[in-house]
């Protein structure tokens, strides 16, 4: 099966690269590689490679800087998924995994989302993902399409919540001063690993459509700086945890408009997958243990 991976250079490339099945030929790049603002050169690169799968994995994700830049986050998450679908529609083969978000909900249902519900997102961002999952699925439809939505991604390297807080834990620790984090926005952390093995299974069993996944169970970000705190200082990659406050949204205001609830149903896409998810706690302290021994 030969795969071609945009965004291999970002936190789910490297995961994905890290679990790559053995039957798999996958052609990673990255923005250096192949330029996501390009419609043309991604369109291209499928007409040369003929990939059995173009695995979308590169996006904008700077949720905020997309209010300032929203030419540059349509092109790259919006124009460069439909250049791929056309581009395999014209084939007449291979198929598409389009990883989306679930910012593209408002988050004034005040219960889980359902793959199928209502999308309205509140900003550019989650704007630019979908119009990505109208368009991979109107060109190629759901036998050849699959649109994934996720949560709250971070892992060991790159950009990321996870990261920011160790970083912040330390720093506010050392100066006797307390993290300020946001507890009214509630949805669910999900570690990049149980996202790749996802991934992956999407491609194996050809599976299409639109589905979620995320790590089990809840949390606000509140919840998970203090777990991160907790587990960093019990795997011993901090030597103490700042305090942590509870803050409102409207107390840290931010360009791009959040979703204040944006848990996912994900019982279904974990049936078709065959996947059980792991509770986020279980992924943080698998996250972190990988940071502690190094093996990022």
């Amino acid at each position: 099966m030969k795969v071609l991976l945009t965004g291999a250079g970002g936190q789910l490339g490297t995961a994905l690269q890290k679990s790559c099945p053995g039957v798999v030929e996958l052609i990673a790049t990255d923005q250096a590689e192949l330029d996501l603002t390009d419609a043309k050169a991604c369109a291209a690169m499928v007409a040369a490679l003929k990939p059995d799968w173009v695995l979308n994995g590169g996006a904008y994700t700077a949720v905020d800087r997309a209010e300032e830049q929203p030419q540059l986050a349509e092109a790259i998450n919006a124009d460069a998924p439909r250049a791929f679908a056309e581009a395999l529609a014209e084939l007449g083969s291979g198929r598409l995994l389009q990883i989306s978000t679930d910012f593209v909900f408002n988050g004034q249902q005040g219960h889980p989302y359902g793959a199928q519900d209502q999308v309205a997102p509140l900003g550019v961002y989650g704007a630019s993902k979908a119009r990505a999952e109208a368009a991979v699925l109107e060109v190629l439809g759901p036998e050849r399409a699959c649109v994934l939505r996720t949560s709250w991604l971070y892992g060991p390297v790159a950009k990321n919540f996870c990261l920011t807080m160790l970083r912040l834990h330390e720093i506010k620790a050392a100066a006797g001063e307390a993290l300020n984090v946001v507890a009214d926005q509630v949805g669910c952390p999900t570690h990049t690993a149980g996202l790749a093995a996802a991934c992956w299974q999407v491609l194996a069993r050809d599976i299409g459509g639109m589905q979620q996944w995320s790590d089990a169970g809840v949390a606000s970000w509140y919840d998970f700086a203090v777990a991160i705190g907790e587990e960093a200082v019990d795997l011993g990659i901090l030597a103490t945890a700042a305090r942590v406050n509870p803050i409102s949204t409207a107390e840290y205001p931010t360009p791009a408009q959040r979703p204040s609830y944006s848990l996912m149903d994900c019982s279904a896409s974990r049936k078709a997958l065959g996947l059980e998810a792991m509770h986020w706690r279980q992924g943080l302290r698998q996250v972190l243990t990988d940071i502690e021994r190094g093996h990022i």
